[in-house]
């Protein structure tokens, strides 16, 4: 069997070897996917527990419009974009809209705190070491990455404005009208 094979067909192949290989060939959003589904690989084989909460992977939310949020507890304008998110999810969800905040806090206790006071109502990921933020290539919180139907990644912005709100609601509600060809 060669290392040219679907995963599902690999043996004993070097998975540090397979991986380099892949990532080199692969698109920043699979260079992801793959990081992370090695990572949980990694963990199920070792018997230990992968570090985020839920894994990321945009392919499984092919047909939807993404927002990827990186956020922090430390971040005085998230406690403003973490509830406008939640409307937005709240408003558009049934229409498509996706949203996954992405912690970067080293310290899950930090993050619970947070989320005490500043509840989220969507999927978050846990990324304690920074590697999606490193992936995404991060320079400040909060960071929001906008994905259309196809995975196209089509707005990005850093830090939070209340004066761009309708602005960045309109967007999305036009890539929400959009379909997937």
């Amino acid at each position: 069997m060669s290392s040219h094979e679907p995963a599902s067909g690999w043996r004993r192949i070097d998975l540090r070897h397979a991986t380099r290989h892949a990532l080199r060939r692969r698109t920043r959003i699979a260079r992801i996917r793959i990081a992370l589904g090695v990572g949980a690989l990694v963990c199920s084989l070792s018997g230990t527990a992968p570090a985020n909460t839920t894994s990321f992977d945009l392919t499984r939310h092919h047909g939807r419009v993404v927002i990827v949020d990186f956020w922090a507890s430390w971040c005085k304008p998230c406690r403003q974009s973490i509830p406008w998110l939640n409307a937005m999810r709240a408003r558009y969800g049934a229409d498509g809209l996706q949203v996954i905040g992405v912690n970067v806090d080293a310290n899950r206790d930090d993050a619970d705190r947070f989320l005490r006071e500043v509840p989220i109502e969507f999927e978050i990921v846990f990324d304690p070491h920074g590697e999606l933020a490193k992936e995404f290539k991060v320079r400040g919180m909060p960071s929001t990455y906008v994905f259309d139907r196809t995975g196209k990644l089509v707005q990005t912005h850093l830090g939070f404005r209340d004066a761009k709100k309708d602005e960045n609601e309109a967007t999305l509600k036009a890539l929400l009208q959009q379909s997937t060809h």
